[in-house]
């Protein structure tokens, strides 16, 4: 019934509203409906912000690969500060760059938005995945110095990709983080940001209209891909369709609305993966969608009980399938990491050497996502614990060791052994807690097949050593 009621009142405000905008298929423009605003502005989304703290990330996770050993550590640590911790000078775009065939619009970040940062919108809890027992943000400033430190991003003796690690725990501290647990959480109370009145003073949209823009831009879609199979959002993030992304026809893809960011992109590549099965993206950019909708049919009013319920319930959508996408992430690199140690097994030489350093990558972007998860409204309590404990501080190096905690001086401790079969085991577990927890589908390398096999193989290894 409140269904049916809404659709009539969108369809109602659409047909009053005819005249100067109607509502869009695409994530706007949507029209004012803040009631006494007399200025000359017609639509109401605005998310640049956001869309400028994903170009920060992005450039950040570029820098991340720039160190040479520590010759140039103290300036590349200030120049990454200034991405993380937002400069008034105009920084330029690092990544995402225009290339053959595919043209940015923006080259610096002003060009987007002034003033943003990402520390100041970052997770800033108690971070239990990462040694030393730091706040959230302190472990970024942590990986921060480290990267600025190493040999292109990578540290061969603990395993650690400085880049991998730095973007994917970023998409989930700052991006999920500020979606879930601010924009679509408390600034959904009636009290907080209300419907019938501006967001802020002088601005011509209203309370929630803006929160709800706000957690959009965090999602990091392109405004237009309503409706998009997932092969052409993916072929946008990747900068190889740039048809599909200018919808203007200005010849350039404008990153505040014509681009897909790094959460939006994993939900194409799962859609499109794997078993195929998942609908993450249109799901996920449908509930954005019907959701300002709903705002906007409510022409400035503030929104009644029944209004907001419904809205809640758009969230509590996008909540779940955003942390499915997570959970999928977590799933396939543990996979990824899987396959990697298969390969090492029979390698020696510069070929184990190269292995190792992808073994390394897809291992900081498991570690990564699984702190993404840990980063949001959801308090994930012993499934994160246990899944902190399989995945450990740090991978199995080449030597078997791993980082197992942080001494006073804040240096990796490296104080344990394991095997590459017993690391395995634990990679496949995880993938078994992504099914059993989070009940994902897409299930991309999936190595659960081997998982009965392979703890018999140990248990019986097991049984002769103690004979």
């Amino acid at each position: 019934m409140i269904m049916k009621k809404l659709k009539v009142t969108t369809a109602i405000v659409a047909v009053a509203l005819s005249g100067t905008m109607a509502l869009s298929d695409g994530y706007g423009p949507f029209p004012v409906t803040l009631k006494g605003y007399s200025g000359d502005k017609t639509n109401t989304v605005s998310y640049s912000g956001q869309i400028a703290r994903h170009v920060l990330e992005q450039s950040l996770k570029k820098l991340a690969g720039k160190g040479n050993g520590g010759g140039n550590a103290a300036d590349l640590e200030a120049q990454m500060l200034s991405y993380f911790n937002g400069s008034d000078d105009d920084l330029p775009i690092i990544a995402p760059k225009s290339k053959d065939g595919f043209k940015i619009k923006q080259t610096s970040l002003h060009q987007i938005s002034k003033g943003k940062n990402i520390s100041g919108k970052f997770y800033d809890g108690t971070m239990s995945a990462w040694p030393g027992n730091m706040s959230g943000k302190d472990v970024a400033y942590n990986m921060i110095a480290m990267a600025a430190k190493s040999n292109k991003g990578f540290d061969a003796d603990t395993g650690y990709d400085w880049a991998q690690l730095i973007s994917k725990y970023t998409m989930g501290a700052m991006a999920y983080n500020q979606a879930v647990d601010n924009y679509l959480d408390e600034k959904l109370s009636a009290e907080k940001k209300p419907n019938n009145k501006p967001y802020k003073d002088g601005a011509h949209y209203t309370g929630k209209e803006h929160s709800w823009d706000e957690a959009f831009g965090y999602w990091g879609a392109a405004a237009h891909q309503h409706g998009f199979n997932p092969n052409k959002v993916y072929e946008i993030a990747k900068m190889k369709n740039q048809g599909a992304a200018d919808k203007n026809g200005d010849g350039m893809v404008d990153l505040k609305s014509e681009y897909v960011f790094g959460p939006c992109y994993y939900a194409a590549a799962f859609d499109r993966s794997g078993t195929k099965s998942t609908n993450y993206t249109n799901t996920l950019f449908d509930a954005f969608l019907d959701g300002r909708k709903l705002i906007t049919a409510a022409a400035g009013d503030a929104l009644s009980d029944s209004e907001r319920s419904q809205l809640k319930a758009y969230a509590a959508t996008i909540e779940e399938n955003w942390e499915k996408v997570l959970a999928e992430a977590v799933f396939k690199y543990a996979g990824s990491v899987y396959k990697d140690i298969n390969k090492m097994k029979d390698l020696s030489g510069d070929d184990l050497n190269k292995a190792y350093r992808a073994y390394a990558k897809h291992w900081g972007e498991l570690k990564g996502f699984a702190m993404a998860m840990q980063s949001g409204k959801s308090n994930l309590g012993a499934t994160a614990t246990k899944m902190n404990e399989l995945m450990g501080f740090g991978p199995v190096t080449l030597n078997n060791s791993y980082v197992t905690g942080m001494d006073s001086n804040g240096n990796f401790v490296m104080d344990r052994k394991r095997s590459w079969s017993d690391y395995q085991l634990h990679m496949l577990k995880i993938q078994q807690m992504m099914v059993d927890q989070f009940s994902v589908k897409a299930r991309v390398n999936d190595g659960l097949n081997d998982l009965q096999a392979l703890t018999d193989k140990l248990d019986s290894a097991s049984s002769a050593e103690t004979d």
